[in-house]
């Protein structure tokens, strides 16, 4: 998450001395070729920017939940599967099986969106839930 907002701090950043650069342009009432060099402070936050996209990938940012009532005579969603991942599919899914008198919870590694152990559907439904839609 820390990591999520360095990068749209950056970002923001990026765009405003971009801003300021067209703006004080405009004022000037000249424009620019696009072939002219950008200041040197753009591009180093053109390689920050880079950096932290790079970095990203291996953030488990890649997050979802689903609630389910594991026992047919219990109600109120009270177990839970959540898959935490990164963008190559490795993480972790965790399960909390919630009964009358105790609660257990599981944990199993992700590698590339699979698990050598066997995954619940409801285990299943979190990864694929989490997994990012192609645009």
């Amino acid at each position: 998450m820390v990591v999520l907002a360095v990068l749209s701090l950056v970002v923001a950043l990026v765009a405003l001395v971009l801003s300021l650069v067209l703006l004080r342009q405009a004022r000037s009432g000249r424009r620019t070729p696009a072939g002219d060099a950008l200041p040197e402070d753009v591009h180093g936050l053109r390689q920050e920017v880079a950096a932290l996209r790079a970095e990203a990938t291996d953030a488990l940012r890649h997050l979802a939940v689903v609630r389910y009532d594991a026992f047919g005579d219990m109600g109120g969603h009270l177990s839970w599967s959540v898959a935490l991942l990164d963008d190559s599919g490795h993480g972790v899914v965790l399960t909390s099986i919630h009964g009358r008198s105790e609660a257990r919870t599981y944990a199993k590694s992700i590698v590339g969106w699979t698990c050598e152990q066997q995954l619940s559907p409801e285990e299943l439904e979190a990864i694929e839930h989490a997994r990012p839609r192609k645009r």
